[in-house]
């Protein structure tokens, strides 16, 4: 292989193990907190904002949504099990430990109506209700 594709292609592996690790870096370490991000969908309907979190295993009490400028925050935890606790680990891909989401709503007012834990395997579904006035006219 001539050296010029050499170069080329150990660059562009390079360049590829330093997006996974930046990846992995905003997975585990955002905001120099160790945590994780729960995978996220939004839907918009013509009175509300419907956010669904994926947090299987965690119990309701330990999540805490609130709404700061514009932004909704999903704190909690999702504790390894207590049987677990001394085990030999195997394989670990299901992240444990404390977990935060940060999700930039639009620019219009909002309130948090209410937030439920639906029946597993269901995610957990926060809802920001749209307030009366910001409602688009058509």
């Amino acid at each position: 292989m001539p050296k010029r594709q050499l170069d080329a292609l150990m660059w562009a592996q390079a360049c590829e193990a330093m997006e996974r690790a930046e990846r992995l870096r905003r997975q585990f370490f955002h905001h120099a907190t160790p945590h994780w991000e729960a995978p996220i969908d939004v839907f918009e309907t013509d009175d509300a904002l419907i956010i669904l979190i994926a947090l299987p295993g965690v119990e309701l009490e330990r999540v805490k949504v609130t709404l700061n400028t514009g932004t909704l925050v999903v704190r909690g935890e999702r504790p390894l099990p207590p049987e677990l606790q001394h085990a030999k680990i195997l394989r670990m891909e299901i992240p444990y430990g404390h977990f935060e989401r940060r999700i930039e709503l639009p620019p219009i007012p909002f309130e948090i109506s209410h937030r439920r834990l639906p029946l597993q395997p269901q995610p957990n579904r926060p809802r920001s209700k749209r307030s009366p006035r910001s409602r688009p006219t058509r």
